[in-house]
């Protein structure tokens, strides 16, 4: 790795359960691990990652909290579920984590279930405040692309949906409209209107496929994290994915006249706003057979064609840094499908959810093993 890569860490959202059934024990998780926090409905549970640079250190941070939390969840006979919806038969209600928690309340109240997803959030570290809303503005324009790489929840209540991403299309985003920034300041002033007027409740509540984050939000910022990503369980995958991400940010750097959307598109910013929120649907939908329209030219293009082309133009900056072997897994996907695909496959082939299910855990749990 070059000195000139980003930092890197990630937020992974996972799902425990059975081989059939989903079972919520992150109140315990969290009181064992450290490193484990409790989301909202009990059947999830995140871990984050400290930043780093070098992959083969973002490999071990990814890889190694999921071994540990499978060992004690072994003991109880339970398991780590990749799906990032709730693709077995289930409650419907909504199962708190933590009932003296107010935010946890108001989420419950008006999102229910909906909200009870995986995924797996991914943070670039960027310091500079202009270059940062540049690559929020460039990446929130292709998150699609991101979105249809890690699609891993066709199913809902042990019922195949019309979506690839069943997750992105029911989870909430709020505020329900987000401008493109066109400054620090434009962000400053959007947060502070939208907690004001209660579309948020609190910094947090600002679910989008993308935002700004840092250590002191909205004031203080230093990283781009990327929200959109269904749970990915392949950790290559997902660093592949990662390095598609970074390398888009690294060659927006280097080409910031050329691919920032404020400055190398024909629509305005009212009108992008409304591009990227429907390939998003679009996406969530079909994936990499999605029909999406191109942000600089409004040229209709397959998305799989799309992420082809992205990697041709990628190649020059991937050799420069010394990454292009870390984009192999995303042509893999390209050509097989991504893990939505194979299991709605599979489904069509005359298999049940949990017997997909079962395939993939132990798909998993042989990934996990033969890092040892």
């Amino acid at each position: 790795m070059s000195k000139d890569n980003l930092y890197k860490g990630f937020e992974v959202e996972l799902f425990t359960g059975s081989f059939d059934s989903h079972i919520g024990v992150s109140g315990d998780i969290e009181k064992k691990f450290a490193d484990f926090v409790k989301e909202p409905d009990n059947r999830n549970v995140e871990y984050i990652t400290t930043p780093e640079k070098d992959y083969k250190f973002l490999y071990d941070k990814l890889i190694n909290p999921r071994k540990k939390l499978r060992r004690w969840l072994n003991k109880k006979e339970l398991t780590i579920i990749p799906s990032s919806t709730l693709c077995f038969k289930h409650d419907i209600q909504f199962q708190r984590s933590d009932i003296d928690n107010i935010y946890h309340q108001f989420i419950q109240d008006n999102y229910g279930i909906s909200i009870a997803t995986s995924s797996v959030h991914i943070n670039i570290g960027i310091d500079d405040l202009d270059k940062l809303f540049a690559a929020i503005r460039l990446i929130r324009s292709e998150a699609a692309l991101y979105l249809s790489l890690s699609a891993s929840s066709p199913f809902l209540n042990n019922k195949i949906t019309e979506n690839h991403s069943q997750r992105w299309m029911q989870f909430p985003k709020t505020p329900s409209r987000v401008p493109f920034f066109v400054s620090h300041k434009s962000y400053i002033d959007w947060i502070e209107e939208n907690i004001s007027n209660k579309k948020m409740q609190n910094i947090r509540h600002f679910w989008s496929s993308i935002r700004p984050n840092g250590p002191q939000r909205p004031l203080i910022l230093d990283r781009l994290e990327l929200r959109i990503c269904d749970f990915v369980y392949d950790i290559n995958l997902l660093l592949a994915i990662t390095a598609m991400l970074e390398l888009r940010v690294l060659s927006l750097f280097e080409n910031i006249n050329i691919l920032d959307p404020l400055n190398a598109s024909i629509f305005s910013s009212d009108e992008l706003v409304e591009i990227c929120d429907q390939n998003e649907i679009n996406a969530a939908k079909d994936s990499l057979n999605s029909k999406l329209i191109n942000w600089q030219d409004g040229k209709k293009v397959i998305c799989r064609e799309w992420i082809q082309n992205l990697l041709s133009d990628l190649l020059p900056t991937a050799e420069k840094f010394n990454m292009k072997h870390l984009l192999n897994p995303i042509y893999g996907v390209l050509e097989e499908g991504n893990q939505s695909m194979k299991w709605i496959n599979l489904y069509e082939k005359g298999l049940s959810i949990e017997q997909i299910m079962k395939i993939s855990i132990e798909d998993m749990i042989k990934s996990e093993d033969h890092n040892v």
